[in-house]
């Protein structure tokens, strides 16, 4: 059986972009040429061809992005787990209201694939804890995602 393909994100994944989650991101590393692979939370999608992600100013990403723009994300949603293949641009050097200097990156989405291995699927998604000072922690998530939003 193929892995289903699609242009753009389907409703279950769209829906599951609308938070803070854990994801993964592969990029070109613009020194060695080979992949880079980073785990990121602050995903948004913007909708269904565009996702927003926020990362600092000072990310390895940022430096990859501006040579090379393919990305791959790697989901993990609805039972399966996708890779969403998209154009990556810098949208924001500086994410607004926001206290950390952060820079607000654009995917244009080229296609998303469910890649999981045959006659499986999820049962359990990802979680993750904050281990620094939960309520800051909050604080941060809800300023970086609402500027996000507004962007």
């Amino acid at each position: 059986m193929a892995n289903q393909v699609e242009p753009k994100l389907i409703s279950p994944l769209y829906e599951g972009l609308q938070k803070e989650r854990f994801v993964t991101l592969a990029t070109i590393d613009h020194e060695t040429g080979g992949p880079n692979v980073s785990a990121i939370s602050w995903i948004l999608a913007k909708d269904d061809s565009t996702i927003y992600f926020a990362v600092d100013n000072r990310s390895r990403i940022l430096g990859n992005i501006n040579k090379n723009d393919k990305v791959v994300i790697n989901l993990i949603a609805n039972e399966s787990t996708y890779s969403i293949q998209g154009d990556a641009r810098v949208k924001e050097e500086r994410l607004q209201d926001v206290p950390l200097k952060l820079a607000l990156v654009e995917v244009s989405i080229t296609e998303v694939r469910d890649v999981m291995f045959y006659g499986s699927k999820i049962i359990t998604e990802v979680q993750y804890d904050k281990t620094y000072d939960k309520n800051a922690a909050e604080k941060l998530d809800r300023q970086v995602m609402d500027a996000m939003k507004k962007a």
